[in-house]
């Protein structure tokens, strides 16, 4: 199967997307984070090939309205369901958490009914080929900071801060 790889402008830098031709949405990230991007959507579609052209006009527009301040926009557009059982519940449980409000890793465990497995959860959150849309960057560590962000944490705090998040 054919992706689509297309790159889209940011406040943080150009994103790279990966969409099926159905407009489904199987990786998003920074461009200078672009291995990382290719690593894990080849291991999620061995022998799937990309070719360069243009992201869904969807993706586009909901990209746009999220950082104009529709933090809403992205909610809607379908993703791919990727990973294991328990990846797939980590980044579900992710995109509950709503715009401008933050887990710890042990809540966001917890809100799975896996109390016990944060350190799971953790590296499922780091394995997301999804950023933005699967909001990784919604969780902080125990003690409130900043920390396992792909993008880095200079992005991860403009994205909190863009959500209205408290620091």
């Amino acid at each position: 199967m054919i992706h689509t790889r297309a790159a889209i402008a940011s406040p943080l830098g150009d994103l790279i997307t990966v969409t099926a031709s159905d407009g489904t949405v199987h990786a998003l990230d920074f461009a200078d984070c672009e291995a990382r991007l290719h690593r894990l959507f080849a291991r999620h579609h061995p022998g799937a090939s990309l070719a360069d052209g243009a992201a869904p006009a969807a993706l586009e527009s909901a990209l746009a309205a999220f950082f104009a301040g529709d933090l809403r926009a992205i909610d809607t557009l379908a993703i791919a369901r990727l990973g294991s059982d328990f990846q797939q519940r980590a980044w579900a449980a992710l995109r509950a958490i709503p715009p401008g409000d933050t887990r710890s890793y042990a809540q966001q465990a917890a809100s799975m009914g896996q109390p016990s497995a944060v350190r799971a959860v953790g590296l499922a959150n780091g394995a997301n080929p999804i950023a933005i849309l699967v909001p990784c960057h919604r969780v902080l560590g125990a003690s409130g900071a900043l920390t396992g962000y792909a993008g880095g944490v200079d992005r991860k705090a403009w994205l909190l801060r863009h959500e209205g998040a408290l620091l």
